[in-house]
């Protein structure tokens, strides 16, 4: 595999903008249009060859949006986008979700301001300056005032460390980092380690076509069905002549799609009502199985039960093999991992050409030249595809390691916990916004909704910062802790239902954990209802956290004192009511 961490060097000018935003994906786009819109000078630079970061990179088989389906994985800015584009499917694949990206750009001429195939580096804040300096890959210095790290939740590829992974002679595809040729599996001995989500997906159309795919597996999953199909062209219609109340809808939800919570819970319905309901809803497919069933599936370790032993007789009755589909059970509570979806997962188990190996009792001692050792024997592959995803969420942020005020990395900074305000500002770091960043929603809610919003609350800061002749904006430690704690008290009622943790739900991503773990009835984003639980039928509503609760610092002057621009530290402006070292209310 390519060393995905090398990038090549030059020597260049320096170039001044208001904004860098680094990563031309859903969110970093987003961003672009709307500093843009603000009158700002902006550029964004990716690595990629095109726009559309996570579906440039993984075009692995299969793969396809696995949370809200069309038409509503999309941008909700214009109207114009909605009517004029068509969905192909209900959960489109990456093909058309990139064919949609690239539309937009085109659309709105956004590739003036995008430089592709183009690594930033060594970002550091300018204190005196009040700005930031990066380097590229092209050789080019740039400053800017706002530095907006879009880089993605799921951009930095996890690589196991099998002794032995470099030794081996045969083919290795890592799914976040798919060639943009075809791959044949035809008549090749396949490997692919690991069932999240981009194994799940892949593995049944590896089947099809490989001599025999061997899946090692480490934890099981609980797999409901996609049901995708062709969009009906009613559905597209409707959404198009009710698009005022379809985004009202969207934009009112908790993870930000077109539907009504259920206030139901699973004691008032008796087990013959249950099992009813949830029969309907896998026959539906979707989310509708966890959105439209009960409203405590997260909170209460009985209504989680009933329907994780729906999934898991769902997988008895798909898997001919009891010995194949007892492994395939997770006996942990269903909702501790990102829920996927699937299209025949489980069916695969039943080809004559598949086998599944179990690490939990048999795991990999190391990678030969060509197979896979594990504890009881060795597997003769001649491809291994790593679907072993990624360093998800902060992955990316670390390895880029921006230095803030003081010279503070953000390694050190988050060398024992991840803070964050909001999950888009950074305490030590001014003028540092994050899209998608730890502590914010991110793959739990609609992602391009969600980037539309947290810009535009990023937007504000700028503007308020313009608006009141100052330099740069930051949290301060206080509102990082207070952010922390509202979303730990959120995620509370879901202690008893958690179980084995994914590089997903790890420290990197606590506050998204929460935002997951109450699903039901986690807050709007950027919040507006920060109380909330799936046992209430209503939510006890707050304001948006405002940009001047932030701690402010004065635009630099042109002269300098000390050696240090603007007033000196005593002489900033003390704290008003309302900074963010007083509660969120």
């Amino acid at each position: 595999m390519a060393n995905m961490d090398q990038h090549p060097q030059g020597n260049g000018s320096i170039k001044h903008y208001d904004a860098v935003i680094i990563g031309a994906g859903v969110g970093g786009l987003y961003a672009l249009h709307h500093l843009r819109e603000m009158g700002l000078s902006v550029r964004v630079y990716d690595a990629a060859g095109g726009v559309g970061g996570t579906w440039w990179w993984n075009r692995y088989p299969g793969a396809r949006v696995d949370g809200p389906g069309s038409p509503f994985y999309c941008y909700t800015f214009s109207e114009e986008l909605m009517q004029e584009w068509d969905w192909a499917e209900t959960q489109p694949s990456q093909a058309q979700v990139l064919a949609y990206v690239e539309h937009v750009a085109d659309r709105f001429d956004w590739h003036r301001d995008i430089q592709l195939e183009t690594w930033v580096s060594n970002p550091r804040y300018d204190e005196a300056a009040q700005r930031w300096t990066v380097e590229t890959s092209a050789g080019e210095h740039v400053s800017a005032q706002f530095l907006i790290c879009a880089v993605g939740t799921l951009s930095a590829p996890h690589k196991p460390d099998f002794p032995g992974f470099d030794d081996f002679t045969g083919e290795c595809y890592h799914t976040g980092r798919w060639p943009q040729e075809p791959v044949s599996f035809a008549g090749k001995r396949v490997g692919v380690i690991g069932t999240g989500s981009s194994g799940v997906q892949s593995i049944p159309e590896i089947a099809r076509e490989a001599a025999h795919l061997t899946v090692f597996q480490r934890t099981p999953q609980y797999s409901i069905p996609a049901r995708n199909r062709p969009l009906e062209p009613e559905l597209m219609q409707h959404a198009r002549e009710n698009w005022d109340e379809v985004r009202a809808t969207m934009h009112a939800h908790p993870v930000g799609m077109p539907f009504e919570m259920t206030t139901r819970l699973a004691a008032e319905d008796t087990p013959e009502q249950r099992q009813a309901l949830y029969e309907e809803l896998w026959q539906k497919g979707s989310f509708n199985l966890l959105f439209g069933s009960y409203a405590d599936l997260l909170t209460d370790k009985e209504a989680n039960r009933t329907l994780a032993d729906f999934i898991r007789g769902k997988i008895r009755e798909a898997v001919r093999d009891p010995k194949i589909a007892a492994k395939l059970m997770p006996d942990y509570y269903l909702g501790t991992k990102r829920q996927i979806l699937d299209d025949g997962y489980y069916e695969t188990f039943n080809r004559d050409n598949v086998s599944l190996v179990d690490l939990r009792e048999d795991p990999i001692q190391e990678i030969t030249p060509t197979s896979v050792r594990t504890a009881t024997g060795e597997h003769p592959l001649d491809m291994i595809v790593l679907a072993t995803g990624f360093d998800a969420i902060s992955g990316t942020l670390l390895r880029l390691n921006p230095k803030g005020r003081g010279g503070v990395s953000l390694k050190e900074k988050w060398s024992s916990r991840f803070t964050t305000y909001l999950g888009m500002a950074i305490s030590d770091f001014p003028n540092l916004f994050l899209i998608h960043g730890p502590g914010s929603p991110s793959v739990l809610y609609n992602m391009p909704l969600g980037a539309e919003r947290e810009t535009e609350w990023i937007g504000n800061c700028v503007r308020y910062l313009r608006d009141k002749g100052l330099g740069a904006i930051e949290p301060t430690p206080d509102s990082e802790k207070l952010w922390d704690q509202e979303v730990t008290e959120l995620a509370s009622p879901t202690r008893g239902t958690r179980g084995p943790t994914s590089r997903a739900s790890t420290a990197s991503s606590r506050s998204t954990w929460a935002a997951r773990s109450t699903s039901s009835a986690s807050p709007r984003w950027p919040p507006r209802a920060t109380r909330a639980s799936c046992l209430r039928r209503g939510t006890a509503r707050r304001s948006p956290p405002r940009p001047e609760r932030l701690r402010k610092r004065e635009l630099t002057s042109n002269r300098k004192r000390s050696g240090v621009a603007g007033k000196k530290p005593a002489e900033r402006r003390a704290p008003q009511n309302g900074d963010t070292s007083r509660r969120l209310s």
